[in-house]
């Protein structure tokens, strides 16, 4: 076998495959086998029928058809290997006339990763917020610890801002109840907001046993987004009673003896979080500084499947939410080429950062222990609420454990980048990112980061044979 490559573009490549004709006796051997398998003829046993047989019955084209076929798969990774080709996605293989005794030539266009020159790591600067932590932030904290130790008592009065009620909520349109949208015994908070619209307008002023109608919008079901007349009836009242700041509180909400003590380490929590977050915006800002500074070509079928991937998945979310894609778009406010356009930035964001990091890991040695692939699968199986046995088993079986392996070493890549780069708050100060996260490293919200897609672009690389 020869094969030779053709550099189409900075993302495909064309092989140019010739095979001679002797160099496929095993496929055809193992052609007339399969095909003696399947076909029955009178007088001969099933996978006993002799190949001259099936020459006359089913002709000489077919068993070569079935003989390319067998032999492509192998011969296509054999001509990558030839020209060190790595491809990403599904292959366009072209096979040209093929006579008995003849030459067999085929050509494969594929896409392959973008060759990418990475700057000085080194010299990557970018800035991010101040740590601050304000009064308001702390009294906040503290005023939902005291509505979590808070009471609530049952009162003969109207509804007020801040009341708890419990309410039964049903809706109809054009005087026709609609069966989907009713719900009873719901507790609420007046104020809150966090409900339909108009809700807590009609609340207030209500007293248990009174009920009222108003118009609002339907947040879920069939009839999404549509105007109705909802209906709500009070069945009870409740004051809510918070809790003096004393030393009793403190001890009762935590374990501190004195109001001081427990608003320092509220105010200490909050300055953990607040660096948490600075760790996150450093790391998404590094990530994007690397971005604006490299050309990353991408490879245009790699992002339509990427772009469909991501539309699927969509669809799939709305169809269980009960919403079309059109009422999707106007609870965005947003048209459908808007939507489109912001999807398809997106998909091309989160291939260029797989490939930026791809490349800072190969360039770094950046491998994967045995026990950092534990602990991610660990983490994801938690976060898809799944056992982490079953988990583990559904990413075997969907052969997605390269995919795992990619989440773990772009993760580490990120973190490399994080390290090599000098951060800045916006007063100036050099921003120490070490040791913020419990494990030490980046991994996992770097991997997060990273994978903002739920395909890699390696997956389906070795198939040519199959059809995704």
């Amino acid at each position: 076998m020869q094969s030779a490559v053709e550099k189409l573009s900075p993302t495909s490549v064309r092989l140019t495959v010739e095979v001679p004709f002797e160099e496929l006796e095993p496929s055809l051997d193992a052609a007339y086998k399969k095909i003696a398998s399947q076909v029955n003829v009178p007088g001969f046993r099933k996978g006993r029928v002799p190949p001259q047989i099936i020459d006359q019955r089913l002709g000489r084209g077919v068993v070569l058809d079935q003989a390319v076929n067998e032999a492509l798969p192998d011969l296509y990774r054999r001509s990558l290997e030839e020209n060190h080709v790595e491809p990403i996605g599904q292959p366009e293989i072209d096979v040209s006339d093929f006579a008995d005794g003849d030459m067999l030539t085929f050509t494969v266009e594929v896409d392959v990763r973008p060759e990418i020159t990475l700057p000085d790591l080194g010299d990557l600067a970018v800035e991010v917020d101040d740590v601050q932590v304000s009064e308001d932030d702390v009294d906040e904290q503290l005023q939902a610890l005291r509505e979590r130790f808070g009471s609530q008592l049952d009162v003969d009065r109207e509804a007020q801002d801040g009341d708890f009620v419990t309410i039964d909520l049903s809706a109809s349109k054009d005087g026709e109840a609609i069966e989907d949208a009713k719900a009873d015994g719901v507790s609420y908070q007046i104020g809150k907001a966090t409900m339909l619209e108009g809700l807590d307008d009609a609340l207030l002023g209500l007293k248990a046993g009174d009920n009222a109608t108003f118009p609002s919008s339907l947040v879920g079901g069939e009839l999404i987004g549509e105007e109705v007349d909802v209906t709500v009836v009070v069945n009870a009242v409740k004051e809510q009673q918070l809790p003096e700041i004393d030393e009793e509180f403190a001890q009762t909400a935590s374990e501190f003896d004195t109001v001081d003590e427990l608003v320092a380490d509220l105010r200490t929590r909050l300055e953990r979080g607040k660096r948490l977050e600075q760790a996150a915006a450093a790391r998404d800002a590094v990530l994007e500084k690397l971005l604006d500074l490299v050309d990353v070509p991408l490879p245009e079928r790699v992002v339509a499947q990427e772009l469909e991937g991501r539309r699927e998945s969509i669809r799939q979310q709305l169809s269980y939410a009960g919403m079309t894609e059109q009422q999707y778009f106007d609870s965005e406010e947003q048209t459908e080429d808007e939507f489109a356009a912001e999807l398809e930035k997106r998909a091309r964001d989160a291939l260029a950062a797989q490939f930026v990091l791809d490349e800072v890991a190969r360039a770094n040695q950046l491998g994967v222990e045995e026990s950092e692939l534990t602990e991610h699968l660990l983490r994801r199986a938690q976060r898809s609420g799944m056992k982490p046995e079953d988990f583990a088993q559904q990413m075997v079986q969907a052969g997605q454990v390269p995919m795992l392996v990619s989440e773990v070493v772009r993760g580490k890549a990120l973190a490399r980048l994080v390290e090599s780069a000098e951060v800045k708050d916006g007063s100036g100060n050099v921003v120490d990112l070490e040791n913020l996260l419990p494990d030490g490293t980046y991994a996992d919200p770097a991997a997060d980061a990273a994978r903002d897609a739920d395909a890699d672009p390696d997956d389906e690389a070795q198939q040519p044979a199959e059809q995704h």
